[in-house]
C-alpha cells in the first residue's frame, strides 16, 4: 500500500510517499481503509522532532484519519466490516491508504459527515471541548474569547462553546476567516492584527474581560490575554511556538487561572465521554466541521508548509 515515510526528523521534505505491505490486524485492532486523513499542527512537530514524544524512526506520520473498516481482529465483535467510522490515537499513522487502529479508537461516523468533515473531527474536536469544559469549565451564559478562532480548533471551539448556550468572540487575521468564524455563532469577531482589537474585547464585554480565554499561540497573544481576562477566569493555552516573559501580577491582581492541555494526556474514560458528547452534536447538525483545503497523499510535505502559514482557515485533509 501507499504511505508516506519519514525517516528522519526535518523539514516537510522528509516526507516521501512509499509502498509498504498493508498491515494485518492483531487481537482487539482494527484495520481502516483510510479514506481521508486529517492534517494537524502536532504532525508538524512530531515530523521536525520538535515534539515532547518521538516515534521510532521510520515512522508514518499522521494521527487523525476517517473511512471504511476493511477487517478486525480476534476479540472484536461490535465493529462491523464495511462500517464508516472515524479514529482516535492510532496504532499506525493515518497518511496511508490504510491505518491499524484499537477497536475502543474507532467511532461511528454520522452518514450526513463526509469521510473528508470526519478526518478533523477526533484532534480538533477533542481538543476544543476538553479545553473548554474540562480545564476551564466553563458555563453556559459565560464569554469565551477565542483567539485564533479560525483554525480546526478554533472553528471546533466555537462551535461547541455556541452549542452549550455561551458567548464566543473570535478574532482572525484575515477577513474570510473571521466571515467564517461568525457563521459559526460567534458574536463578534476581531482582527488580531489590528492595534485596537484588545480594546474592542474589552468594550465588548463592558469593560469586564472574557470569562474563558482559549489561546492558541500564547508566545504572541498571552500577555495581552492576561489584561483580557474577566477578574476570576481561565486561560487555557493550546498552542504556543515559543517563549515569552510575563509579569505574575498580571495573574495574582485578578485571580485568574492559566492552564495548559496537550490531548495526549487526556485519560481514556475521560476521551471515550468526550466522543460521547461529540456523538450527538455531529449527528444534530450542531458540529460541522470544516475542511479548508485538500491534498493528495502525494502533496503531504506541501500540506505541512500550508498549514503553518498564516490565516488558516478551518481544516486540512491527505486523500490517498
Amino acid at each position: 500500500m501507499k504511505a508516506i515515510r519519514v525517516h528522519q526528523f526535518g523539514d516537510p521534505e522528509v516526507m516521501a510517499m512509499e509502498e509498504i505491505p498493508a498491515p494485518a490486524p492483531g487481537a482487539g485492532q482494527v484495520l481502516i481503509q483510510i479514506e481521508a486523513a486529517g492534517v494537524n499542527p502536532v504532525d508538524t512537530y512530531i515530523r521536525a522532532g520538535s515534539y515532547a514524544r518521538r516515534p521510532e524512526l521510520p515512522f508514518t506520520p499522521g494521527i487523525d484519519g476517517a473511512g471504511t473498516v476493511a477487517a478486525v481482529g480476534s476479540g472484536v465483535t461490535s465493529i462491523e466490516i464495511g462500517a464508516r467510522v472515524y479514529g482516535g490515537w492510532p496504532d499506525s499513522g493515518t497518511y496511508a491508504a490504510m491505518a491499524l487502529y484499537p477497536a475502543e479508537q474507532v467511532y461511528p461516523l454520522p452518514p450526513q459527515i463526509s469521510f473528508q468533515q470526519g478526518a478533523g473531527i477526533f484532534v480538533p474536536y477533542s481538543t476544543a471541548h476538553r479545553a473548554l469544559f474540562a480545564k476551564a469549565l466553563a458555563q453556559p451564559g459565560e464569554t469565551v474569547l477565542v483567539h485564533g478562532a479560525t483554525g480546526s480548533v478554533g472553528l471546533a471551539a466555537t462551535q461547541i462553546a455556541v452549542a452549550a448556550g455561551m458567548r464566543v468572540l473570535g478574532t482572525g487575521g484575515t477577513p474570510e476567516g473571521r466571515s467564517l468564524v461568525a457563521q459559526q455563532g460567534a458574536s463578534q469577531v476581531f482582527d488580531h492584527h489590528s492595534p485596537d482589537y484588545p480594546a474592542e474585547v474589552l468594550a465588548a464585554t463592558a469593560g469586564r474581560g472574557a470569562d474563558v480565554i482559549l489561546e492558541m499561540l500564547a508566545n504572541v497573544n498571552l500577555e495581552k490575554d492576561l489584561a483580557l481576562v474577566a477578574p476570576h477566569g481561565r486561560i487555557v493555552i493550546i498552542g504556543s511556538r515559543g517563549s515569552l516573559e510575563i509579569n505574575p501580577r498580571a495573574i495574582m491582581g485578578k485571580e485568574s487561572i492559566v492552564t495548559g492541555l496537550t490531548l495526549f494526556n487526556t485519560h481514556p474514560e475521560a476521551l471515550a465521554h468526550i466522543q460521547a458528547a461529540l456523538q450527538t452534536g455531529l449527528q444534530n447538525g450542531t458540529l460541522i466541521p470544516i475542511v479548508s483545503r485538500e491534498f493528495s497523499l502525494a502533496e503531504a510535505s506541501q500540506a505541512h508548509q500550508w498549514l503553518l502559514q498564516p490565516g488558516a482557515q478551518g481544516n486540512l485533509v491527505l486523500i490517498p
